[in-house]
């Protein structure tokens, strides 16, 4: 029952999406749409009200409006949310909010929106955006001071981490697949490995030597912080997840062609806050660090292209 009520959901957001129907639109339209018989959209639910309500609580994604409202707070109250940190980890959290309130927040109510329509590109980014939430969240219920925003930040990272697992385990990867036609991609699977690899070897350069030295971490001594929240997450969950995705790409896995697009998506939308960063150390009177501009812009012009071509279906080429 609750698969069949799930599958009646999908098929009438968009018939109420669109200005010809709206909810007006009718259980013999919803049933045409869903592909079943009138009758069962009744054993299903009590009547269209019914139906109707669960929609609108299925398109409602609680993390969007708290992420915003958050961000919002962030960036006009940024030195009593942030007055504690050092201030280059002010201008970090700062270039974040912004990011996740004029790109992300946006990004997963679009891409959630077509995806609902059965847009398998806009799903595919969509899991990327919500994986980008939960890892930001991460970082910042993780790392900055305890305050008024601090539950909001768990609410956000519990939501968009369950809606990615949830959707992760319940998404038709073999749909997927044929979807993208089970081609072959060795440049956005080695893409991936390499970008794994090259992160990964990047932190530990910084790592090791600390640690051979005996000595604290100096990027995390930099920030004030007792360990480097992003070599956390990144060592341990997502450059293998990376690693992972790009490996069963280049098996023609399934999975591999639900991962990729998200994958890429989260990258180029990491290098989003690193490139605003300069911009508020300059807007607060500090001198911004140029040196990661280039390379970085330079990383996400060339990620953004291979997400265009991984996402372009077999034969429009």
């Amino acid at each position: 029952m609750a698969r069949r009520r799930l599958l009646i959901i999908e098929a009438t957001l968009p018939l109420l999406l669109l200005l010809q129907h709206g909810t007006t639109v009718s259980t013999s339209k919803i049933a045409q749409a869903a592909g079943i018989a009138e009758g069962t959209v009744f054993r299903a639910f009590k009547d269209k009200d019914e139906l109707i309500g669960a929609c609108v609580l299925a398109a409602l994604r609680p993390d969007v409006p708290i992420a915003a409202t958050g961000s919002i707070v962030g960036l006009v109250a940024a030195q009593r949310i942030y007055g504690r940190e050092t201030t280059g980890f002010i201008d970090q959290a700062v270039a974040q909010d912004v990011v996740n309130l004029a790109v992300v927040a946006p990004l997963i109510v679009v891409l959630g929106i077509r995806a609902r329509r059965g847009s398998v590109r806009a799903y595919t980014c969509w899991l990327g955006c919500l994986a980008f939430t939960a890892y930001s969240y991460a970082i910042y219920a993780f790392s900055i001071h305890f305050g008024s925003l601090f539950l909001a930040w768990l609410a956000v990272l519990g939501l968009s981490f369950y809606a990615l697992l949830g959707s992760l385990t319940t998404v038709d990867t073999a749909v997927v697949a044929r979807w993208f036609g089970n081609r072959a991609m060795p440049v956005t699977g080695w893409t991936l490995i390499i970008a794994a690899a090259a992160f990964g070897l990047l932190w530990l350069s910084g790592i090791v030597p600390d640690l051979l030295a005996g000595r604290a971490s100096a990027s995390a001594a930099a920030l004030n912080l007792p360990t480097n929240p992003v070599h956390v997450l990144d060592l341990a969950l997502f450059l293998p997840a990376v690693l992972a995705s790009g490996t069963l790409l280049l098996r023609r896995q399934p999975l591999g062609y639900v991962t990729a697009p998200g994958v890429l998506t989260f990258l180029i939308l990491t290098c989003l806050p690193v490139l605003v960063t300069p911009l508020m150390s300059l807007a607060n009177g500090r001198d911004p660090a140029w040196g990661a501009l280039a390379p970085l812009a330079l990383v996400s012009v060339a990620t953004t292209g291979i997400l265009y071509r991984t996402l372009r279906r077999p034969g429009s080429e």
